[in-house]
């Protein structure tokens, strides 16, 4: 599967310039306490068929413990087209093997496994990542799971893979290794130990007044290190997946708090995007920020880079954004789905929504979005065609929007902000697709042009399902470790100054 990513060339950088800096400490912390529901958690439960969802949950899981191999790794995807039951890829990834752990801990959670069951289960996945190699305390992008080898070729073509560290991956791994250490107290000492070796400043490129170009204070997409090599792009844009990363290292003190003032809510006005902007300048802890905004169906929001589901929502599966800054992240969250429900239903009018990277159904993978909702000029379109929108410019119509793709777990992030809508959206591409695999969850994705349904179950797109399920069944648990330590103190102070244009 090809690695999400979503950049912001080092050109498009400068979108504050620095009137101060703010240093923190440099140390790491480790989950004390095993988290628990969280009373404040702002999700609509009762709003749920809570039976439902927790058969959706087993069977999702049901398809991660068919996608993790002896060693306790979590494969890409699974082929469950055939009659002889799900075939395994042979590759793995750190995104991957982190969702596998922290499936694993909502299924304890959810009494869908024994806590002994998943201890053990726990226990063998991190005794195979301490096994993995690693580089600057981080992990290679692709290893076999079935040995744990660097992949140096690639299953089914031969061609070369690069060695390469990915700040993104990275940090969904470390993520699940928090969750982990937060469910099973026996491993925190290994974890913590794995953990202090992982030192978000190798990825940062400190702030430099005199050249926000080259010196934008962001975080590289990553290094190769058969050369030592840097990747030519930062992560820019603040409303994507990587800000995981960023958040991880300001928690732990190993980037400073300065670095979230530094990323893109949108490219700076007058650079070629979208969408012009509209906004404001303003000062945030001593640093001049461009508070811009987008405008879709008459709603304020951040955009994303390229117009996805998960680029917005991810993230906030486990870091409560829309807790600790309502009027901001919790607005432009909600804002997001709507416009992607909108462009599902009314501007393409292919009667279904949920648009996010996926498998696409006739075989090969491409990054799925709304266009207008991301920065990037032809960002992500919601059809593999790549039916494009322009801003100020008639929609075309909607007979253009050929072979659309939906996928499932977009649907599953939405559950927070659209409970309704996305359980009637889940059980539509089932009733009129069949893209439900029962024993194992939806299927990745659908072409409702055709109705073509894809032949594989991916990793990531069914950890975020499965965390999405838990977050809606029991709010927090997956949480507790971004809600205390380094989060509380140091990231929670960030997200409650946050003042979004919108």
């Amino acid at each position: 599967m090809d690695r999400r990513t979503f950049l912001t060339t080092t050109g498009t950088g400068a979108a504050a310039l620095s009137l101060g800096a703010v240093s923190v400490s440099t140390a790491h912390a480790v989950p004390t306490a095993r988290s628990a529901p969280s009373a404040d958690a702002a999700h609509l439960v009762h709003a749920f068929d809570t039976p439902l969802l927790l058969r959706w949950f087993r069977d999702t899981y049901h398809s991660i413990e068919a996608m993790t191999t002896g060693l306790g790794l979590a494969v890409d995807k699974i082929d469950v087209s055939g009659p002889g039951g799900p075939v395994q890829s042979r590759q793995t990834s750190p995104t991957n093997i982190g969702c596998g752990l922290w499936s694993t801990v909502a299924a304890g959670g959810l009494g869908v496994i024994s806590d002994a069951t998943m201890r053990r289960r726990l226990e063998r996945t991190v005794r195979s990542v301490e096994k993995l190699e690693r580089h600057h305390g981080f992990w290679l992008n692709w290893y076999d799971a079935h040995d744990g080898s660097v992949l140096t070729e690639w299953p089914g073509t031969g061609d070369p893979v690069r060695p390469f560290l990915s700040s993104v991956d990275n940090a969904w791994l470390i993520t699940g290794l928090r969750i982990a250490a937060d469910a099973a107290p026996a491993l925190r000492p290994r974890i913590g130990r794995i953990l202090a070796e992982a030192d978000w400043s190798y990825y940062y490129t400190p702030f430099d007044p005199a050249d926000p170009v080259a010196g934008p204070g962001q975080l590289r997409g990553g290094f190769w290190t058969d050369t030592g090599e840097p990747t030519g792009h930062h992560y820019g844009a603040l409303n994507t997946e990587p800000r995981m990363a960023s958040y991880l290292g300001i928690a732990d003190g190993t980037l400073p708090a300065d670095h979230y003032w530094h990323l893109l809510r949108t490219m700076l006005p007058g650079n070629e995007q979208e969408q012009q902007p509209q906004g404001s300048y303003v000062a945030m802890d001593g640093i001049r920020v461009w508070q811009g905004h987008y405008t879709h169906g008459g709603r304020k929001l951040v955009p994303t880079w390229g117009g996805s589901m998960f680029e917005a929502l991810m993230v906030p599966l486990f870091v409560p954004e829309p807790e600790w800054s309502p009027k901001s992240w919790g607005r432009t969250h909600q804002r997001y789905v709507r416009s992607q429900i909108e462009h599902g239903t009314s501007e393409a009018e292919y009667g279904y929504w949920g648009f996010s990277p996926a498998n696409i159904p006739e075989g090969g993978y491409q990054e799925y979005g709304v266009d207008a909702l991301g920065m990037q000029l032809d960002g992500y379109a919601s059809n593999t065609d790549r039916t494009y929108t322009t801003d100020g410019e008639p929609l075309p119509p909607p007979s253009a929007f050929t072979n659309g793709v939906v996928t499932p777990h977009a649907s599953f992030l939405a559950l927070p902000y659209a409970p309704a809508e996305a359980v009637a959206n889940l059980r539509a591409l089932d009733r009129d697709f069949g893209a439900y695999h029962d024993g194992y969850g939806f299927r990745d994705s659908v072409n409702v042009s055709t109705g073509r349904v894809s032949d594989y179950q991916l990793a990531l797109d069914q950890g975020m399902i499965a965390a999405a399920l838990a977050q809606a069944i029991r709010p927090g648990l997956l949480q507790q470790p971004f809600r205390t330590g380094g989060f509380r103190s140091r990231v929670r102070p960030l997200l409650a100054k946050e003042r979004f244009s919108i």
